[in-house]
């Protein structure tokens, strides 16, 4: 027997109306929603939800990125110090040498024109042979050929490939480096980007002959790792491009100009294009720290009854108990007595009878003589200059350094008077026979050498035969001045 389906009746929305879809209708015709207004009330509930769901169910916090250690500080040990020197140079120069160079902890390298006949010494750097440059021109007239042999010093001390190396520093024999000045200098530079490290001369007419961009090289100069493997690759082909110049420096400056590299200045270098009595250099000193002197052998010593190799070892004296200090100048001030002092920390101590400004004390007395000979010379330099008096009675009195001392961070440096004839002095120093300078050991660090200030000084009371100075940093605010 068969039954009929009974079929469902379908519901026709247009005959029969929904009560829900009534309903919703009547409420969006009450709220006034439009289709957009409906559509922003969605995206506001939705971001209420996400906001809901994240404190409710934090996620856990994403891994830290891993970085790479940080590099560790420069070291003496990450420098490696190419000389250029001869034969017949080298055992004249040794001495200066030996004044910076300590084999336990100083890697360096002299390289010489021909083999040395000497047996070797111990407490100098080890001698190299420089390689054959006959294939290369030199066409300067008269000039020296071993210019050539010089500028590839670089490529010759780079392709050793010592371990460890950061920086390339190159100098002449008589060129003297401050070493752990140079470390603290380098310091503020990425050895592996490409660096070009030095300064020009102090002679603006040998900067005018050679370059004004140029790192002389009897100042010496660093070049970073990375750069000096590179320039090692394309040094003998700008070598045969190069064969007018005069020196080896402009030789190097020229083939790092040709890789895109220009002078890092760093005013502490001193290529030294000067003669004679280099007193007002040297007390006047810019605030970077000291890092080499060149051209020893045309200054006179740099102390009273010495001779030049005492008279450095002596100034080495205080290189080794407070390098980042030695030449700092100083000024201070006494009211009372109408006196400014200066201070050229581990050399000497000026004290002028007046007040003088410290704009005036920062120029350099013209005590020294133009590099180049003739009556007819112009000196002209790349800082101010202030002439120096004739009349020794009108100079300020002078004491030079006789001895220091140290205990922990506590320097002590004594200076002795300089015989100045007869010279009428005012009651305050006319009996004064020595002046002792207590200081803190001057630790900087990256960020002080960036931006660098002059310490302060103050001059304690009561002083007859003996003046003693303490050296401190200055206040926030402080003045170098008298305060008249």
């Amino acid at each position: 027997m068969y039954f009929k389906r009974r079929r469902k009746s379908v519901i026709n929305s247009s005959s029969t109306p929904n009560p829900f879809l009534s309903q919703l209708r009547k409420m969006l015709k009450f709220l006034n929603l439009t289709p957009s207004r409906i559509k922003d009330l969605l995206l506001i509930v939705s971001l209420f939800v996400s906001i809901f769901l994240v404190f409710r169910h934090p996620q856990a916090p994403l891994p830290l990125a891993i970085t790479a250690p940080a590099t560790s500080p420069t070291r003496r040990h990450h420098l490696l110090f190419s000389i250029a020197s001869s034969s017949n140079s080298f055992p004249r120069r040794s001495s200066y040498i030996s004044l910076w160079y300590t084999p336990r902890d100083t890697r360096a390298i002299a390289f010489l024109d021909r083999p040395f006949s000497s047996s070797p010494d111990p407490t100098l750097p080890p001698v190299i042979v420089s390689g054959e440059t006959k294939s290369f021109p030199y066409t300067f007239k008269g000039g020296l050929r071993s210019a050539i042999r010089v500028a590839r010093v670089v490529k010759e001390a780079v392709d050793r490939n010592e371990t460890g190396i950061r920086w390339f520093v190159f100098g002449d024999d008589d060129t003297v480096f401050m070493v752990d000045n140079l470390v603290k200098v380098l310091s503020k530079y990425d050895h592996e980007k490409w660096y070009y490290v030095g300064s020009n001369s102090e002679s603006y007419e040998q900067n005018l002959k050679h370059s004004f961009d140029m790192a002389f090289g009897g100042g010496g100069f660093a070049i970073s790792y990375s750069l000096g493997k590179v320039l090692s690759r394309v040094l003998d082909s700008c070598l045969m491009r190069y064969a007018h110049l005069y020196g080896s420096d402009a030789r190097i400056w020229s083939c790092l100009a040709e890789l895109g590299v220009g002078l890092t200045h760093e005013p502490g270098f001193h290529q030294v294009d000067m003669r004679g009595n280099f007193f007002g250099m040297l007390t006047a000193h810019p605030i970077s720290p000291l890092v080499s002197l060149h051209h020893l052998d045309a200054m006179e010593p740099l102390f009273p009854n010495m001779n030049q190799t005492q008279a450095l070892a002596h100034f080495f004296k205080a290189v080794n108990v407070d390098s980042s200090r030695i030449l700092q100048q100083t000024v201070c001030y006494d009211r009372f007595n109408s006196l400014t002092v200066s201070v050229a920390w581990g050399y000497a101590i000026q004290i002028y009878e007046s007040n003088q400004l410290l704009p005036d004390l920062l120029s350099l007395q013209k005590t020294f003589s133009p590099w180049k000979r003739g009556a007819k010379v112009e000196a002209h330099f790349m800082f101010n200059t202030r002439e120096f008096p004739r009349d020794a009675c009108k100079r300020p009195l002078v004491f030079f350094l006789e001895s220091i001392a140290s205990e922990k961070n506590v320097v002590w440096s004594n200076y002795t008077r300089h015989f100045d004839g007869n010279c009428l002095r005012t009651d305050a120093i006319k009996n004064l026979k020595e002046v002792r300078v207590v200081s803190q050991r001057l630790e900087l660090d990256v960020e002080q050498m960036m931006a660098p200030r002059r310490q302060c000084c103050e001059i304690l009371p009561s002083y007859n035969e003996s003046m003693v100075i303490n050296i401190r940093k200055c206040g926030g605010s402080e003045l170098i001045s008298m305060n008249i």
